[in-house]
Protein backbone atom coordinates (compact mmCIF):
# COMPACT_ATOMS: atom_id res chain seq x y z
CA UNK A 1 0.00 0.00 0.00
CA UNK A 2 1.25 3.50 -0.83
CA UNK A 3 0.72 7.02 0.53
CA UNK A 4 1.56 10.15 -1.46
CA UNK A 5 2.75 13.37 0.15
CA UNK A 6 2.92 16.74 -1.64
CA UNK A 7 4.89 19.65 -0.17
CA UNK A 8 4.56 23.13 -1.72
CA UNK A 9 7.73 24.87 -0.58
CA UNK A 10 8.86 28.45 -1.08
CA UNK A 11 11.13 27.71 -4.04
CA UNK A 12 10.24 24.14 -5.01
CA UNK A 13 7.48 21.55 -4.90
CA UNK A 14 8.19 18.03 -3.69
CA UNK A 15 6.19 14.85 -3.98
CA UNK A 16 6.92 11.42 -2.52
CA UNK A 17 5.41 7.96 -2.60
CA UNK A 18 5.82 6.13 0.72
CA UNK A 19 5.51 2.37 1.08
CA UNK A 20 3.30 2.08 4.18
CA UNK A 21 4.75 -1.32 5.05
CA UNK A 22 8.48 -0.62 4.86
CA UNK A 23 8.53 3.17 5.17
CA UNK A 24 10.70 3.42 2.06
CA UNK A 25 10.33 6.32 -0.34
CA UNK A 26 9.76 4.42 -3.58
CA UNK A 27 9.55 7.54 -5.72
CA UNK A 28 10.42 11.18 -5.18
CA UNK A 29 10.05 14.19 -7.45
CA UNK A 30 11.17 17.75 -6.72
CA UNK A 31 10.84 20.64 -9.15
CA UNK A 32 11.79 24.30 -8.82
CA UNK A 33 8.61 26.34 -8.93
CA UNK A 34 10.14 29.60 -10.25
CA UNK A 35 6.91 31.22 -9.15
CA UNK A 36 7.98 34.59 -7.71
CA UNK A 37 6.38 37.58 -9.42
CA UNK A 38 8.51 40.75 -9.72
CA UNK A 39 7.11 43.70 -7.78
CA UNK A 40 7.73 47.43 -7.68
CA UNK A 41 7.46 47.27 -3.89
CA UNK A 42 10.62 45.86 -2.26
CA UNK A 43 8.57 44.55 0.69
CA UNK A 44 6.11 42.64 -1.49
CA UNK A 45 6.81 38.91 -1.95
CA UNK A 46 4.18 37.26 -4.13
CA UNK A 47 4.05 34.12 -6.28
CA UNK A 48 2.04 32.87 -9.25
CA UNK A 49 -0.75 30.74 -7.77
CA UNK A 50 -1.74 29.01 -10.99
CA UNK A 51 1.86 28.15 -11.86
CA UNK A 52 2.30 26.52 -8.45
CA UNK A 53 -0.92 24.52 -8.70
CA UNK A 54 -0.18 23.39 -12.25
CA UNK A 55 3.26 22.11 -11.22
CA UNK A 56 1.86 20.39 -8.12
CA UNK A 57 -0.73 18.60 -10.26
CA UNK A 58 1.96 17.58 -12.75
CA UNK A 59 4.07 16.09 -9.95
CA UNK A 60 1.06 14.33 -8.45
CA UNK A 61 0.15 12.74 -11.76
CA UNK A 62 3.70 11.43 -12.13
CA UNK A 63 3.41 9.76 -8.71
CA UNK A 64 0.09 8.11 -9.43
CA UNK A 65 1.84 5.33 -11.35
CA UNK A 66 1.74 3.77 -7.88
CA UNK A 67 -1.74 2.77 -6.61
CA UNK A 68 -2.00 5.35 -3.85
CA UNK A 69 -4.36 4.78 -0.92
CA UNK A 70 -4.22 8.45 0.19
CA UNK A 71 -2.82 11.83 -0.81
CA UNK A 72 -1.44 14.05 1.98
CA UNK A 73 -0.75 17.77 1.57
CA UNK A 74 1.53 20.31 3.22
CA UNK A 75 3.44 23.42 2.29
CA UNK A 76 4.67 26.90 3.14
CA UNK A 77 2.72 28.32 6.06
CA UNK A 78 1.47 31.84 6.82
CA UNK A 79 0.89 32.98 3.22
CA UNK A 80 -2.56 33.32 1.64
CA UNK A 81 -4.43 32.94 -1.62
CA UNK A 82 -7.85 34.54 -2.16
CA UNK A 83 -10.63 32.38 -3.59
CA UNK A 84 -14.05 33.33 -4.95
CA UNK A 85 -17.45 31.79 -4.18
CA UNK A 86 -16.74 28.98 -6.65
CA UNK A 87 -13.52 28.07 -4.87
CA UNK A 88 -11.28 29.43 -7.62
CA UNK A 89 -8.19 31.53 -6.94
CA UNK A 90 -8.45 35.24 -7.70
CA UNK A 91 -5.04 36.41 -6.51
CA UNK A 92 -1.36 35.62 -6.39
CA UNK A 93 0.03 33.83 -3.35
CA UNK A 94 1.08 36.40 -0.76
CA UNK A 95 3.97 34.46 0.79
CA UNK A 96 5.28 34.22 4.34
CA UNK A 97 8.17 36.47 3.29
CA UNK A 98 5.86 39.38 2.44
CA UNK A 99 6.60 42.39 4.63
CA UNK A 100 3.56 44.62 4.09
CA UNK A 101 2.67 43.99 7.73
CA UNK A 102 5.73 46.00 8.76
CA UNK A 103 4.49 49.11 6.94
CA UNK A 104 3.35 52.06 9.11
CA UNK A 105 -0.23 52.04 10.33
CA UNK A 106 -1.12 55.02 12.51
CA UNK A 107 1.55 55.25 15.19
CA UNK A 108 2.51 51.57 14.82
CA UNK A 109 2.57 48.93 12.07
CA UNK A 110 -0.14 46.72 10.60
CA UNK A 111 1.37 43.65 12.26
CA UNK A 112 1.71 45.27 15.68
CA UNK A 113 -1.82 46.65 15.48
CA UNK A 114 -3.07 43.12 14.82
CA UNK A 115 -0.91 41.64 17.57
CA UNK A 116 0.72 39.41 14.99
CA UNK A 117 3.60 39.32 12.51
CA UNK A 118 4.34 40.44 8.97
CA UNK A 119 3.88 37.59 6.51
CA UNK A 120 1.02 36.07 8.51
CA UNK A 121 -2.01 35.79 6.24
CA UNK A 122 -4.53 37.72 8.32
CA UNK A 123 -2.10 40.63 8.68
CA UNK A 124 -1.62 40.57 4.92
CA UNK A 125 -5.39 40.51 4.41
CA UNK A 126 -5.89 43.41 6.85
CA UNK A 127 -3.34 45.51 4.93
CA UNK A 128 -5.00 44.63 1.63
CA UNK A 129 -8.44 45.47 3.01
CA UNK A 130 -7.36 48.83 4.45
CA UNK A 131 -5.56 49.80 1.23
CA UNK A 132 -8.34 48.65 -1.10
CA UNK A 133 -6.34 45.93 -2.83
CA UNK A 134 -8.23 42.89 -1.59
CA UNK A 135 -9.78 41.32 -4.74
CA UNK A 136 -13.45 42.28 -5.10
CA UNK A 137 -14.38 38.68 -5.96
CA UNK A 138 -12.67 37.30 -2.85
CA UNK A 139 -15.00 35.22 -0.69
CA UNK A 140 -12.29 33.64 1.49
CA UNK A 141 -8.55 33.19 1.89
CA UNK A 142 -6.44 30.17 2.76
CA UNK A 143 -2.93 28.75 2.44
CA UNK A 144 -1.64 27.53 -0.92
CA UNK A 145 -1.83 23.88 0.18
CA UNK A 146 -5.39 24.36 1.36
CA UNK A 147 -6.16 25.70 -2.09
CA UNK A 148 -4.51 22.67 -3.73
CA UNK A 149 -6.86 20.50 -1.67
CA UNK A 150 -9.82 22.52 -2.96
CA UNK A 151 -8.65 22.04 -6.54
CA UNK A 152 -8.18 18.30 -6.09
CA UNK A 153 -11.52 17.73 -4.39
CA UNK A 154 -13.60 20.37 -6.15
CA UNK A 155 -14.69 22.10 -2.93
CA UNK A 156 -15.78 25.74 -2.70
CA UNK A 157 -15.00 26.56 0.93
CA UNK A 158 -11.51 26.12 2.42
CA UNK A 159 -11.12 23.40 5.04
CA UNK A 160 -8.19 24.47 7.20
CA UNK A 161 -6.40 22.36 9.78
CA UNK A 162 -5.46 24.18 12.98
CA UNK A 163 -1.76 23.83 12.09
CA UNK A 164 -2.39 26.10 9.11
CA UNK A 165 -5.09 28.21 10.75
CA UNK A 166 -2.74 29.34 13.52
CA UNK A 167 -0.10 30.24 10.92
CA UNK A 168 -2.43 32.93 9.56
CA UNK A 169 -2.36 34.75 12.89
CA UNK A 170 -5.18 36.04 15.12
CA UNK A 171 -6.03 32.48 16.18
CA UNK A 172 -6.81 31.39 19.73
CA UNK A 173 -4.91 28.22 20.56
CA UNK A 174 -7.24 27.23 23.39
CA UNK A 175 -10.63 27.80 21.74
CA UNK A 176 -9.26 27.02 18.26
CA UNK A 177 -11.16 29.88 16.65
CA UNK A 178 -10.09 33.05 14.84
CA UNK A 179 -10.58 36.47 16.37
CA UNK A 180 -10.47 37.83 12.83
CA UNK A 181 -12.95 37.30 10.02
CA UNK A 182 -11.98 34.11 8.19
CA UNK A 183 -14.50 32.21 6.06
CA UNK A 184 -13.38 28.60 6.35
CA UNK A 185 -14.12 25.29 8.03
CA UNK A 186 -11.60 24.62 10.81
CA UNK A 187 -10.64 21.07 11.82
CA UNK A 188 -8.33 19.80 14.54
CA UNK A 189 -8.08 16.06 13.98
CA UNK A 190 -6.86 13.58 11.39
CA UNK A 191 -9.35 14.47 8.69
CA UNK A 192 -10.08 14.29 4.97
CA UNK A 193 -11.14 16.98 2.48
CA UNK A 194 -12.61 14.67 -0.11
CA UNK A 195 -11.44 12.50 -2.99
CA UNK A 196 -9.34 12.89 -6.11
CA UNK A 197 -9.92 10.22 -8.74
CA UNK A 198 -11.36 8.07 -5.97
CA UNK A 199 -8.31 8.53 -3.72
CA UNK A 200 -8.86 10.07 -0.25
CA UNK A 201 -7.20 13.48 0.16
CA UNK A 202 -6.32 14.49 3.72
CA UNK A 203 -6.64 18.05 4.95
CA UNK A 204 -3.42 20.02 4.45
CA UNK A 205 -1.15 20.52 7.46
CA UNK A 206 1.61 23.05 8.14
CA UNK A 207 5.03 22.14 6.81
CA UNK A 208 6.66 22.70 10.21
CA UNK A 209 4.28 20.24 11.86
CA UNK A 210 4.58 17.82 8.93
CA UNK A 211 8.37 17.80 9.24
CA UNK A 212 8.15 17.26 12.99
CA UNK A 213 5.60 14.47 12.55
CA UNK A 214 7.94 12.53 10.27
CA UNK A 215 11.19 13.17 12.14
CA UNK A 216 10.61 13.75 15.86
CA UNK A 217 9.25 10.35 16.81
CA UNK A 218 10.64 10.68 20.36
CA UNK A 219 8.92 13.63 21.99
CA UNK A 220 11.88 14.06 24.36
CA UNK A 221 14.17 15.16 21.52
CA UNK A 222 14.82 18.53 19.87
CA UNK A 223 14.29 19.13 16.14
CA UNK A 224 16.68 21.45 14.33
CA UNK A 225 15.64 22.35 10.80
CA UNK A 226 17.93 24.44 8.63
CA UNK A 227 16.74 25.38 5.17
CA UNK A 228 15.91 28.78 3.66
CA UNK A 229 14.76 29.69 7.14
CA UNK A 230 15.51 27.65 10.24
CA UNK A 231 13.64 26.48 13.32
CA UNK A 232 14.22 24.82 16.65
CA UNK A 233 11.16 22.85 17.77
CA UNK A 234 10.05 20.79 20.74
CA UNK A 235 6.74 19.09 21.52
CA UNK A 236 5.07 20.20 24.75
CA UNK A 237 1.85 20.01 26.72
CA UNK A 238 2.06 23.73 27.53
CA UNK A 239 1.62 27.01 25.68
CA UNK A 240 4.70 29.23 25.81
CA UNK A 241 5.21 32.75 24.48
CA UNK A 242 8.61 34.25 25.23
CA UNK A 243 10.49 36.66 23.00
CA UNK A 244 10.60 35.14 19.54
CA UNK A 245 9.27 31.81 20.83
CA UNK A 246 5.80 30.90 19.65
CA UNK A 247 3.41 28.05 20.29
CA UNK A 248 1.79 26.32 17.36
CA UNK A 249 -0.91 23.63 17.36
CA UNK A 250 0.37 20.11 16.98
CA UNK A 251 -1.62 16.88 16.99
CA UNK A 252 -3.63 15.04 19.62
CA UNK A 253 -3.98 18.08 21.88
CA UNK A 254 -0.26 18.81 22.09
CA UNK A 255 1.66 21.92 21.12
CA UNK A 256 4.73 22.63 19.06
CA UNK A 257 7.04 25.19 20.66
CA UNK A 258 9.00 26.86 17.88
CA UNK A 259 11.80 29.34 17.61
CA UNK A 260 12.03 30.48 14.00
CA UNK A 261 15.03 32.31 12.57
CA UNK A 262 13.95 34.39 9.60
CA UNK A 263 17.34 34.28 7.91
CA UNK A 264 18.44 30.78 8.92
CA UNK A 265 20.19 28.93 6.12
CA UNK A 266 19.81 31.98 3.94
CA UNK A 267 22.65 33.54 5.95
CA UNK A 268 25.03 30.94 4.56
CA UNK A 269 23.66 31.61 1.08
CA UNK A 270 24.37 35.32 1.53
CA UNK A 271 27.98 34.51 2.37
CA UNK A 272 28.17 32.22 -0.65
CA UNK A 273 26.92 35.07 -2.89
CA UNK A 274 29.50 37.39 -1.33
CA UNK A 275 32.34 35.00 -2.23
CA UNK A 276 30.85 34.44 -5.66
CA UNK A 277 30.92 38.16 -6.48
CA UNK A 278 34.58 38.37 -5.48
CA UNK A 279 35.52 35.39 -7.66
CA UNK A 280 33.44 36.70 -10.57
CA UNK A 281 35.25 40.02 -10.35
CA UNK A 282 38.49 38.05 -10.66
CA UNK A 283 37.14 36.27 -13.74
CA UNK A 284 36.49 32.95 -11.98
CA UNK A 285 32.94 31.94 -12.81
CA UNK A 286 32.89 28.12 -12.84
CA UNK A 287 33.63 27.59 -9.16
CA UNK A 288 31.66 25.41 -6.75
CA UNK A 289 31.37 28.02 -4.02
CA UNK A 290 29.85 25.73 -1.40
CA UNK A 291 32.69 23.24 -1.90
CA UNK A 292 35.15 26.10 -1.55
CA UNK A 293 33.50 27.17 1.70
CA UNK A 294 33.62 23.61 3.01
CA UNK A 295 37.33 23.52 2.23
CA UNK A 296 37.86 26.79 4.11
CA UNK A 297 36.32 25.32 7.27
CA UNK A 298 39.30 22.99 7.66
CA UNK A 299 41.49 26.03 8.41
CA UNK A 300 39.10 27.78 10.81
CA UNK A 301 39.88 28.15 14.50
CA UNK A 302 37.60 26.04 16.68
CA UNK A 303 36.15 29.22 18.26
CA UNK A 304 36.46 31.26 15.07
CA UNK A 305 39.44 32.99 16.72
CA UNK A 306 37.03 35.00 18.88
CA UNK A 307 35.24 36.38 15.83
CA UNK A 308 31.46 36.36 16.36
CA UNK A 309 28.75 36.61 13.73
CA UNK A 310 25.15 37.56 14.51
CA UNK A 311 23.20 36.12 11.55
CA UNK A 312 19.89 37.89 12.21
CA UNK A 313 20.25 39.65 8.86
CA UNK A 314 16.48 39.67 8.32
CA UNK A 315 15.72 40.74 11.89
CA UNK A 316 13.26 38.70 13.96
CA UNK A 317 9.48 38.54 13.88
CA UNK A 318 9.20 40.75 16.97
CA UNK A 319 12.15 42.98 16.08
CA UNK A 320 12.22 43.29 12.27
CA UNK A 321 14.49 46.33 12.58
CA UNK A 322 17.43 44.26 13.90
CA UNK A 323 20.58 43.93 11.82
CA UNK A 324 23.20 41.21 11.70
CA UNK A 325 26.72 41.93 12.91
CA UNK A 326 30.29 40.67 12.75
CA UNK A 327 32.12 41.45 15.98
CA UNK A 328 35.46 40.74 17.63
CA UNK A 329 37.54 41.24 14.49
CA UNK A 330 41.29 41.31 15.10
CA UNK A 331 44.34 41.23 12.88
CA UNK A 332 44.75 37.56 13.78
CA UNK A 333 41.25 36.20 13.19
CA UNK A 334 40.03 38.16 10.19
CA UNK A 335 40.17 35.55 7.44
CA UNK A 336 37.64 33.72 5.22
CA UNK A 337 37.90 30.49 7.22
CA UNK A 338 36.88 32.07 10.52
CA UNK A 339 34.17 34.14 8.88
CA UNK A 340 32.72 31.04 7.22
CA UNK A 341 32.68 29.08 10.46
CA UNK A 342 31.41 32.16 12.27
CA UNK A 343 28.34 32.25 10.04
CA UNK A 344 27.55 28.62 10.90
CA UNK A 345 28.10 29.27 14.60
CA UNK A 346 25.88 32.35 14.43
CA UNK A 347 23.07 30.39 12.79
CA UNK A 348 23.18 27.76 15.52
CA UNK A 349 23.58 30.22 18.37
CA UNK A 350 20.39 31.98 17.35
CA UNK A 351 18.51 28.66 17.50
CA UNK A 352 20.09 27.68 20.81
CA UNK A 353 19.20 30.99 22.45
CA UNK A 354 15.57 30.45 21.47
CA UNK A 355 15.67 26.86 22.76
CA UNK A 356 16.89 28.07 26.17
CA UNK A 357 13.92 30.45 26.39
CA UNK A 358 11.56 27.52 25.91
CA UNK A 359 12.42 26.43 29.45
CA UNK A 360 12.13 22.68 28.83
CA UNK A 361 15.20 20.45 28.89
CA UNK A 362 15.45 17.88 26.11
CA UNK A 363 17.91 15.04 25.59
CA UNK A 364 19.07 14.58 22.00
CA UNK A 365 18.86 16.17 18.60
CA UNK A 366 17.17 15.35 15.34
CA UNK A 367 18.29 17.30 12.28
CA UNK A 368 16.44 18.03 9.07
CA UNK A 369 16.76 20.27 6.03
CA UNK A 370 19.58 20.55 3.52
CA UNK A 371 21.49 22.97 5.73
CA UNK A 372 21.97 20.15 8.25
CA UNK A 373 22.32 17.28 5.82
CA UNK A 374 24.98 18.91 3.66
CA UNK A 375 27.22 20.47 6.30
CA UNK A 376 29.10 18.25 8.75
CA UNK A 377 30.59 21.26 10.49
CA UNK A 378 27.13 22.60 11.27
CA UNK A 379 26.24 19.23 12.81
CA UNK A 380 29.37 19.35 14.99
CA UNK A 381 28.57 22.90 16.09
CA UNK A 382 24.98 21.88 16.91
CA UNK A 383 26.08 18.90 19.01
CA UNK A 384 28.55 21.03 20.96
CA UNK A 385 26.08 23.88 21.42
CA UNK A 386 23.11 21.76 22.53
CA UNK A 387 25.10 19.01 24.24
CA UNK A 388 23.43 16.04 22.56
CA UNK A 389 23.92 13.60 19.71
CA UNK A 390 22.29 14.51 16.42
CA UNK A 391 20.59 11.95 14.20
CA UNK A 392 19.09 12.48 10.76
CA UNK A 393 16.09 10.71 9.20
CA UNK A 394 16.87 8.41 6.30
CA UNK A 395 14.13 10.03 4.24
CA UNK A 396 15.15 13.44 2.92
CA UNK A 397 11.76 14.93 2.05
CA UNK A 398 10.68 15.54 5.65
CA UNK A 399 7.57 17.66 5.08
CA UNK A 400 6.22 15.61 2.15
CA UNK A 401 6.92 12.39 4.08
CA UNK A 402 5.10 13.82 7.09
CA UNK A 403 2.10 14.73 4.95
CA UNK A 404 1.99 11.17 3.64
CA UNK A 405 2.11 9.76 7.19
CA UNK A 406 -0.59 12.15 8.38
CA UNK A 407 -2.75 11.14 5.41
CA UNK A 408 -2.18 7.47 6.24
CA UNK A 409 -3.63 8.05 9.71
CA UNK A 410 -6.48 10.24 8.44
CA UNK A 411 -7.53 7.63 5.89
CA UNK A 412 -7.37 4.74 8.35
CA UNK A 413 -4.31 2.96 6.96
CA UNK A 414 -2.92 3.28 10.48
CA UNK A 415 -4.97 3.33 13.65
CA UNK A 416 -2.85 6.02 15.29
CA UNK A 417 0.18 8.26 14.89
CA UNK A 418 2.53 5.86 16.71
CA UNK A 419 1.98 3.19 14.08
CA UNK A 420 2.63 5.69 11.28
CA UNK A 421 5.75 7.20 12.88
CA UNK A 422 7.21 3.72 13.39
CA UNK A 423 8.10 3.86 9.68
CA UNK A 424 10.69 6.59 10.32
CA UNK A 425 14.30 5.40 10.35
CA UNK A 426 17.42 7.38 11.27
CA UNK A 427 21.07 7.52 10.36
CA UNK A 428 23.66 8.84 12.83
Amino acid sequence: MYAIGIDIGTTSICGVVVDTESGAVVKSCTEASNAFIPSEQPWEKIQDTERIIALALEILESLLEYPAAVIGLTGQMHGIVYVNEDGKSVSPLYTWQDERGNQPYGDTTYASYMGSFAGYGNVTDFYNKVNGIRPKEAAAHCTIMDYLGMVLCGTKVPKIHTTNAASLGCFDLLTKVFYYEVHAEICDSYDLIGFYKGIPVSVAIGDNQASVFSTLTNEEDILLNVGTGSQVSIISNCIKEEGNIETRPYFEGKYLIVGAALCGGRAYSLLKEFYQKILSAAGLVDVDIYALMEGLLVFADIDNGGLKVDTRFAGTRKEPELFGQINGITVNNFNPANITRGFLQGMMTELYDMYVKMGEKRLNLVGSGNGIRKNKTLIQIAEKQFGGQLKIPVHMEEAAYGAALYGAVASGIFENSRQAQALTQYKI
